[in-house]
């Protein structure tokens, strides 16, 4: 079974289990809108939004905050979770990270962290939902070996049916994307 609350240190990054407490500097991170602008919920950078949004990840049990190493300061989230998942997968999502910490190495190690300790527990397959229009994010998985699926997966969210592209990726496949940046997973 899969520990979805690990505390797991990369070089940079130290990532731990989202508690009540960690509101005031996450939401101070997810306040800036430009963080939603293609994210099917766009409006997440409102408190009420964020509220609730924060609120289903303490609900979770699998949510992990992101910290920089150095300073200990919270710079996103992102989460373990089962629902969407099928037999022998875990899904990783709902990540988000400021802004300063866009372009760079903090998503990268962010995902190396997450799968390297997935895959180490023994789960089959990774799979990243991804809004169709998240342009971002769907390089951002392409960049770590990440493949759409022909899975689709259609969420009711504010009113309206948001499309969500399914992404996934094997222990194979992140060996070998392993040994093309010249490290070890898993």
């Amino acid at each position: 079974m899969l520990d979805r609350q690990p505390t797991l240190l990369g070089p940079t990054l130290r990532l731990r289990p989202l508690a009540p407490a960690d509101w005031d500097a996450l939401f101070a991170v997810a306040s800036d809108p430009k963080l939603w602008e293609q994210h099917p919920a766009h409006d997440r950078w409102q408190e009420p939004v964020f509220r609730a949004f924060f609120a289903d990840a303490l609900a979770s049990a699998g949510a992990l905050v992101v910290e920089e190493r150095g300073s200990g300061r919270v710079i996103g989230s992102s989460r373990y979770d089962h629902a969407r998942a099928l037999a022998g997968e875990v899904e990783i999502g709902w990540t988000f990270l400021a802004r300063d910490h866009w372009g760079g190495a903090t998503n990268g190690e962010l995902k190396r962290l997450m799968l390297d300790h997935a895959f180490g527990q023994g789960i089959g397959r990774v799979i990243f939902l991804v809004g169709e229009a998240n342009v971002r994010s769907r390089r951002a998985l392409a960049k770590i070996g990440a493949r759409l699926t022909s899975r689709v997966d259609e969420t009711e969210l504010g009113g309206a049916i948001v499309r969500h592209l399914v992404y996934a990726i094997d222990p194979a496949d992140w060996l070998a994307a392993s040994r093309d940046e010249g490290r070890t997973a898993c």
